[in-house]
């Protein structure tokens, strides 16, 4: 702010302003000795104090405006000369201060009131339950350091009955945490690995919804939707919360969540944890969800106790609603867990699938697979033997293992790259679809088509199920669900024929014909047929068997029936007609399959899209 004619002693020294503006304080008057920086006078310029500093040591000679004058920019404002014997300082680097201002440290409390250590009782009577906080879950999921939190200042909406003091150190975050983070950055970059992560906290007001943690929620949906960026839910709690007094309305259903949360279906994925009690309005955000992952202590309902109770409907305890072993058999919770730690590495080894390829995977000795299906056509087997062989080591990530058990649906990596997963289960109804089993394929296909996974099948089936019980399951319904989904699917399918390829079950298995997949192979235990052998010559040779003389002569004529049935439908004979693209060693399995993944197009395989593959996965 000043210019000088030479650096010698008695030089010449003017001080001129760089602002337009309006003096409001002068510190120096004629004939002053003053240093280089300091300060001479403040001129306000659009509501903004800026201050004139001295540019080198000197002594003033005039100083030529009062306060309340006007200055230009650039027009001097002091003048005087350069003193005698002063050197020029050199530049120093300017070093932090050590004082902590006062706004500054009421940030700094305010944020310390959110952490574990501030609210030591709440946090101490969480482990004596064997259970995390919800920061621990979080910091857990996320990489270190990577959490951009969300409205972490915001409190209750209680200040008409609390005081500010209780509600900062009682409703931290208003029980709701949340924000922008990285999971898995060590394998796909902080990029490929962001997210959004959010927890309520059981300690805060029972992990209820608040009024200003529905506005949180509000704000991380949107801007994942914005971003394109995956949720994890932590749903712990027991739903609507009626105590706050700062509230918009009467009703509350006007509040934009869970329409938000439901439009995120099929744009990202969405990931649901459930531990302890999460009932009702955390219940609805939960089911929402792709993926259920659960500890045994959960219960999950779309009421609690008091909904209950207030609905004349009985008196419960919150462990009687919902239990974790009544929703793994129903196919409300996916994946079942030992505890939250175990659900936090399953929440970041699922989200993996959707994030990208590994570059590094190993495999089992593929020649495994030859002797893994039983020489005797009618012995059982382990199809999850196969699936184990097959797929990358330690890449099998099951989904509703325990709902429609006939049906095997997981997620897992091929070469490195992820995949989805359909087979048959053999060992349950010999590998018969029934109405659970449909309706679990046919929602996986969903969840597969929406994010760009190519679907690998491993058929084994005698078909759809039958029989007056099965049909009170509204079978034709849900079994039909596979050919519609199967028919529409916009990523590639291959199908392979591990023994039985019977009727309709197995044309659902294939997307509704052999021809659907990109690629239809079978192994030399494959066998086909419109329907079972047995039941195709009990149907077919029904007049034979029953002129047979005796109970031997017709058992030898329909054992002889069924083996030249068997002998067409072998999977060689069906190659030779192409019905089938080939019947292939079970040790080139892997080559098959990683051969036609190489050949799908980058665009149709790839879990990042500018806009839905279709509009939502089904919840169910």
């Amino acid at each position: 702010m000043g210019t000088v004619g030479s650096l010698q002693p008695g030089a010449p020294v003017e001080i001129s302003s760089e602002v337009t503006g309006t003096v409001v304080s002068v510190a120096v008057s004629t004939g002053a000795r003053i240093a280089a920086g300091e300060i001479v006078m403040l001129i306000e310029s659009m509501k903004l104090h800026h201050e004139v500093v001295a540019p080198i040591a000197m002594r003033l000679d005039a100083v030529m405006v009062s306060v309340g004058d006007g200055v230009e920019a650039g027009s001097v404002v002091c003048s005087g000369a350069v003193i005698d014997h002063v050197p020029i300082a050199p530049v120093e680097v300017p070093v932090a201060s050590q004082h902590v201002r006062s706004d500054l440290n009421e940030v700094i409390e305010r944020h310390r009131l959110l952490s574990d250590a501030a609210r030591p009782d709440a946090t101490d009577k969480r482990h004596r339950r064997g259970r995390r906080t919800a920061r621990e879950n979080i910091e857990d999921l996320l990489d270190a350091d990577s959490l951009l939190e969300y409205g972490g200042l915001v409190i209750a909406a209680q200040r008409r009955r609390r005081d500010l003091e209780d509600l900062r150190v009682n409703t931290p975050a208003d029980g709701l945490i949340g924000g922008i983070g990285t999971v898995n950055a060590r394998h796909f970059g902080r990029v490929g690995a962001r997210c959004v992560a959010m927890s309520y906290d059981y300690t805060v007001l029972a992990g209820t919804q608040g009024t200003m943690n529905h506005r949180k929620k509000d704000r991380l949906f949107e801007i994942a939707q914005r971003l394109g960026l995956p949720v994890v839910v932590f749903a712990e709690g027991g739903g609507g919360r009626p105590g706050d007094t700062e509230t918009p309305g009467i009703s509350g259903l006007d509040c934009l969540a869970f329409e938000w949360f439901a439009t995120l279906s099929g744009q990202v994925p969405l990931i649901g944890i459930a531990s302890g009690y999460c009932f009702a309005g955390n219940a609805a955000l939960l089911g929402c969800c792709d993926v259920i992952i659960a500890t045994p202590d959960a219960n999950i309902a779309m009421g609690g106790p008091a909904m209950i109770e207030g609905g004349g409907l009985g008196v419960y305890a919150p462990t009687e609603i919902g239990p974790a072993e009544v929703q793994v058999a129903n196919g409300v919770i996916d994946i079942l867990v030992a505890d939250e730690a175990e659900a936090v590495s399953t929440a970041q080894q699922y989200l993996s699938y959707f994030q990208g390829a590994f570059e590094d995977w190993t495999c089992h000795d593929q020649v495994l697979l030859r002797d893994v299906v039983p020489d005797d056509r009618m012995r059982a087997y382990d199809m999850r033997r196969v699936v184990e062989l097959i797929f990358d080591i330690g890449t099998v990530l099951e989904l509703r293992r325990g709902f429609g058990q006939g049906m095997i649906t997981a997620l897992a990596r091929l070469e490195g790259r992820p995949v989805g997963l359909i087979a048959n289960d053999p060992s349950h109804l010999a590998g018969a679809i029934d109405a659970d089993a449909a309706d679990k394929a046919a929602r996986f296909m969903q969840l597969c088509d929406a994010f760009g996974l190519p679907l690998i099948t491993l058929v084994d089936t005698p078909g759809m199920m039958v029989g007056p019980e099965a049909e009170e399951s509204a079978l034709v319904r849900h079994c039909s669900r596979l050919f519609v989904g199967g028919a529409n699917l916009s990523v590639p399918m291959i199908s392979v024929v591990i023994r039985k390829a019977y009727g309709l079950g197995a044309q659902a298995m294939m997307g509704g014909t052999t021809k659907a997949p990109i690629g239809c192979v079978a192994w030399p235990t494959g066998e086909f047929g419109g329907m079972g052998l047995e039941g195709a010559v009990r149907l077919g040779f029904r007049r034979e068997l029953e002129a047979a003389t005796d109970e031997a002569s017709r058992q030898a004529l329909f054992d002889s029936l069924v083996s030249n049935l068997y002998e067409q439908g072998r999977a060689v004979n069906v190659a030779s007609y192409f019905e089938i693209d080939d019947a292939i060693d079970p040790a080139t399995t892997r080559q098959w399959l990683a051969g036609l993944l190489e050949s799908v197009p980058t665009s149709i395989g790839s879990t990042v899209t500018d806009s839905k593959r279709r509009p939502q996965i089904d919840t169910w």
